[in-house]
């Protein structure tokens, strides 16, 4: 039948006009990238022919100066037979020597890439080492952690607050490293120098400290997990530091403190508030806390946050998570946002972390959606979806949250509010709540410290739910737009369909009766009648509360 006017809904928190689309659309932006972005972001030969087992990371920090010097000892296993490698060193810092086996070797540096020439063959499945000692002033970051690099800055005591954040950019920013987030090393040694009047905390546990007698102390912390390379930090501050423990699914977890003597009243109130709690909910759907021989920390810095693993940046006091007046949850009174968040990331981002940076969503998707699986643990249901419901606010639908691979790229910051929601969607497509927990925790206990792909993540959901959700996570991730649900009256019959870039796009749909009991339904690329006895234009209602999508009804 002709229609006789078409009305298009579309449900935005903010009520934003919904996208164009086309068939011809491609997944990605066209973009430019640089020699540099493909020499940092690329697993060329001379990257894969050796796995990293093992970094010695030894740096001394001349704060006055905002000067860095030291070391980074690679022990590796040869994948192939090889005479010639490269890793990542940002350019602004000066390689002093690389030695290998008493021996000075050859380099050659292109933008922050440096390769070096063995003087006979390494064999494929040999173990073997080499050392970078280098030294410079590494690239201040002003706006950490959106900017990458060294924070030299002074709490209001006028003492010296020094740390490191370096995850878009890279860890090459300030340490020499096979700077790759496929390679990990399953073990790391941090060795940091300071003036002796202050102390240094990194990742893992703490082994010694040395009284170097130059007015330097040496603090030596062993990582006994595999890390990834922008989790490798460094804090230099006047810090005093408290302790408890938990008793995880794995036994007693230690929890360490470290913060600014003055907030240190504070910290010990809102921290017993945030952590004990967080830990119990996410070891409830994620499973046991993964870095368990490494401890849990919390670390006091000049800038917001950042997922440090073992030993979590903090630069705020009860932050509550965004928007949460529209939710009726007082985040600032009840939830610290910066530490609920962050630790999630031990789980996803740490324990599982993405080969490539353009999977960044596979830590920050799950990242956010454990914020609401967190207010769930303590409100209900309804609040945590209520939660994602209002995060849309900051979804712009500018660009693909999958970025290109093999250039170092991240993808669209709706990796955050618009991944949570799809991970929502996806339970509710799930309808089983104990299976998606179980689905959770096996992502955990299958991948657990390891690197992984779009690919495993995505398969291993659809195998284990038992449903087909390849294509929902495709239009969500690859493309920038909404799937469009379009409803039209047919020979009397309520029908719909699926308007999406994303091939044979099937996502199962709930809708009921004017507040009726929600039915699925599923809808393909061809109008089909609504499968609900009763059902019309006037009396549909489509569940977009826990859908994001686009709806025309037309009449």
């Amino acid at each position: 039948m002709d229609y006789k006017k078409i009305l298009y809904l579309i449900f935005f928190v903010l009520f934003t006009n919904l996208p164009v689309r086309t068939k011809a659309q491609s997944k990605m932006q066209e973009k430019t990238f640089s020699r540099a972005d493909t020499l940092k972001g690329n697993l060329t030969p001379l990257r894969s022919c050796y796995d990293i087992n093992f970094y010695h990371l030894d740096v001394k920090f001349n704060i006055g100066k905002r000067f860095i010097s030291g070391s980074n000892l690679f022990r590796f296993t040869a994948t192939q037979d090889f005479t010639r490698l490269q890793f990542d060193l940002f350019a602004n810092l000066n390689i002093d020597k690389i030695v290998y086996h008493n021996q000075v070797l050859p380099y050659t540096r292109e933008f922050n890439a440096v390769f070096i020439s063995f003087p006979e063959l390494i064999r494929k499945d040999s173990k073997d080492e080499f050392t970078v000692f280098y030294s410079g002033y590494p690239n201040v970051a002003l706006k950490a952690p959106r900017e990458s690099g060294v924070v030299f800055a002074k709490d209001s005591l006028g003492y010296p607050l020094v740390a490191t954040a370096c995850e878009s950019k890279g860890a090459s920013i300030w340490w020499p490293n096979k700077d790759h987030l496929s390679d990990e090393p399953d073990s790391m040694l941090i060795s940091v120098s300071v003036p002796k009047d202050l102390k240094e905390v990194s990742n893992g546990r703490l082994r010694k400290v040395t009284d170097l007698k130059n007015g330097y102390k040496r603090f030596d912390w062993f990582v006994g997990n595999s890390i990834n390379n922008y989790n490798v930090a460094v804090n230099i501050g006047n810090y005093a530091h408290f302790s408890d423990s938990y008793p995880g699914e794995k036994g007693e977890l230690t929890l360490d403190y470290w913060v600014l003597p003055y907030n240190l009243s504070r910290a010990k109130i809102d921290f017993a508030k945030n952590v004990k709690p967080l830990l119990k909910s996410y070891e409830h759907w994620f499973g046991p806390y993964p870095f368990d021989r490494d401890g849990y920390k919390l670390v006091e810095t000049p800038y917001p946050a950042m997922e440090h693993q073992s030993a979590i940046s903090y630069g705020g006091y009860m932050r509550g998570g965004p928007k949460n007046e529209l939710t009726g949850i007082s985040g600032g009174a009840k939830w610290d946002f910066i530490i609920v968040h962050e630790s999630a990331h031990e789980w996803f981002g740490n324990n599982i972390t993405a080969k490539d940076l353009g999977d960044l969503w596979i830590h920050e998707a799950f990242g956010s959606y454990a914020e609401s699986l967190f207010i769930e643990s303590l409100y209900g249901k309804k609040a945590g979806q209520e939660y994602i419901y209002a995060n849309r606010s900051g979804i712009a639908n500018d660009e693909t949250i999958v970025a290109p691979y093999h250039v170092n790229q991240m993808g669209s910051g709706d990796m955050y509010s618009k991944g949570a929601m799809l991970l929502n969607t996806i339970r509710t497509i799930i309808n089983d709540d104990e299976k998606w927990r179980g689905i959770l925790r096996g992502l955990n206990k299958e991948y657990k410290h390891q690197t992984v792909t779009y690919n495993q993540v995505v398969n291993y959901i659809c195998a284990q739910s038992g449903e087909k959700l390849e294509s929902v996570f495709d239009q969500y991730l690859h493309y920038k737009t909404l799937p469009v649900l379009e409803l039209a009256v047919k020979e009397g019959k309520l029908n719909c369909r699926w308007i999406a870039e994303a091939a044979d796009f099937n996502m199962p749909l709930r809708i009921r009766i004017s507040k009726g009991a929600y039915h699925f339904i599923y809808p393909s690329a061809k109008f089909t009648p609504v499968d609900l006895a009763g059902i019309s234009a006037e009396n549909i209602e489509v569940d977009t509360s826990n859908y994001y999508i686009g709806l025309i009804k037309a009449d």
